[in-house]
């Protein structure tokens, strides 16, 4: 029997990769729970496409889509995925990978193959909050995965969603003085949590932050997608 991976197919987006146009593959599975988390169906439920299905519907989108952005779940966690990413390479798209930075190994062999073009990484929380909002203990590869990106010439960009009962503005504040003290200078994106949708947690609704309370940065840009 054929291994079905992944969750469901995205055909098109235009937000999902700078400037490009792009599909998203959504795995199935996920190493953490985070309690805002909007998939609830992709992290706890199974895969329904195969690999090769997926490469099918891709051969339909050759030259008329840029990039392929490899999501979930945590994709990165899938046994198979280097090789996967590595056919999809050599169909000619770019490949962007959504990640929460815990599997250190595959990202750093991603990045050594030149195998990947752009990363979003989760920024799920301070360490002191990291493992009540994740349900998991990897703020340490969490901070692993930044150091490689760092360290890479790999365009990226850090994003964090914002909920009022779950991260304080102070908190907030530590994050940019984090990300300042690694001497970030890409594009931090601050999500506001949607209230009224199903998450893995039992959460009340949140209260949007105020732009005017958040800590600026000289080196990096914070930017609110409310």
């Amino acid at each position: 029997m054929l291994a079905k991976p992944i969750h469901s197919l995205t055909p098109f987006t235009l937000l999902d990769y700078p400037n490009k146009s792009a599909c998203i593959i959504w795995y199935a599975g996920c190493n953490m729970r985070c309690l805002y988390c909007y998939n609830p169906e992709i992290v706890l439920g199974k895969g329904a496409i195969t690999f090769s299905e997926t490469i099918s519907f891709l051969k339909t989108r050759q030259g008329l889509l840029d990039a392929v952005v490899f999501s979930g779940g945590e994709c990165l966690m899938h046994k198979n995925i280097v090789q996967q990413i590595k056919e999809i390479k050599a169909m000619g798209f770019l490949v962007k990978i959504d990640t929460n930075g815990s599997n250190t190994t595959v990202l750093k062999q991603l990045i050594n193959e030149n195998l990947i073009d752009y990363v979003a990484l989760d920024f799920k929380a301070t360490k002191e909050k990291f493992q009540k909002i994740t349900k998991s203990d990897l703020f340490q590869q969490f901070e692993k995965s930044f150091e490689i990106l760092l360290k890479s010439n790999i365009q990226f960009e850090i994003r964090t969603t914002y909920h009022s009962e779950l991260i304080s503005v102070e908190e907030m504040n530590e994050m940019v003085s984090y990300l300042d003290a690694k001497k970030y200078i890409g594009n931090y994106y601050v999500q506001s949590f949607k209230n009224n949708v199903a998450t893995l947690g039992d959460l009340n609704s949140s209260v949007r932050i105020k732009e005017n309370e958040f800590s600026t940065s000289s080196n990096f840009k914070v930017t609110f997608r409310n």
